[in-house]
């Protein structure tokens, strides 16, 4: 039986998330994760057959961390869920924030396909309940637009005069005021 290796998976991926957190995704090689780890790159091709795989767990860590985020948020609505995690995952982790969302990669699905899922989510939110998808779908697009931006704010320092509260307050008056813009604008086409 060979010997047990000193540094498995996960002590490899934490070491490559550290680096990433701090540096982004291209930071990650197996000469600085050996580095951090005091140990030579054997144990990281052991491990993982190609850097881009190591860069793939770390990206599936960073996921699953903005996964852990949104359950740690406790609003009455999805959307409302979603722009809080944001404001968190942008303001606690600004690099990947910006990896992610600011920059094309492979690793964010199609937004299509997220959109479908959350405009459908959103038809269980009873103030959304008389919309058609079509302006639930405009309603998600307009507000998360404003989220998005609020969000690149927050992870280039640019919001700093405003606690988490103070954002997410403006985060949810915006919210409620395009919610009630679309409500306004289809009482009066059924006039």
């Amino acid at each position: 039986m060979p010997p047990k290796t000193k540094y498995d998976k996960e002590a490899i991926v934490e070491a490559a998330f550290a680096i990433a957190k701090e540096e982004g995704f291209a930071g990650i090689t197996a000469r600085s994760v050996a580095k951090r780890l005091r140990c030579s790159v054997a144990p990281i091709y052991l491990n993982f057959g190609t850097i881009d795989d190591l860069v793939k767990a770390v990206v599936e860590r960073v996921f699953a961390l903005s996964d852990e985020l949104l359950a740690k948020q406790k609003g009455p609505h999805l959307f409302e869920n979603i722009g809080k995690a944001s404001l968190v995952f942008a303001r606690e982790y600004p690099v990947f924030f910006r990896e992610l969302v600011m920059q094309q990669n492979p690793y964010m699905t199609s937004y299509e396909t997220v959109q479908d899922a959350m405009v459908e989510a959103l038809t269980e939110d009873e103030n959304m309940r008389g919309l058609t998808y079509d302006e639930r779908k405009r309603l998600l697009l307009k507000m998360r637009i404003f989220q998005t931006g609020m969000s690149v704010m927050v992870a280039n320092g640019h919001l700093s005069s405003l606690d988490d509260q103070a954002a997410e307050t403006l985060l949810m008056e915006m919210g409620k005021d395009l919610l009630l813009i679309q409500q306004i604008k289809q009482k009066g086409t059924e006039q």
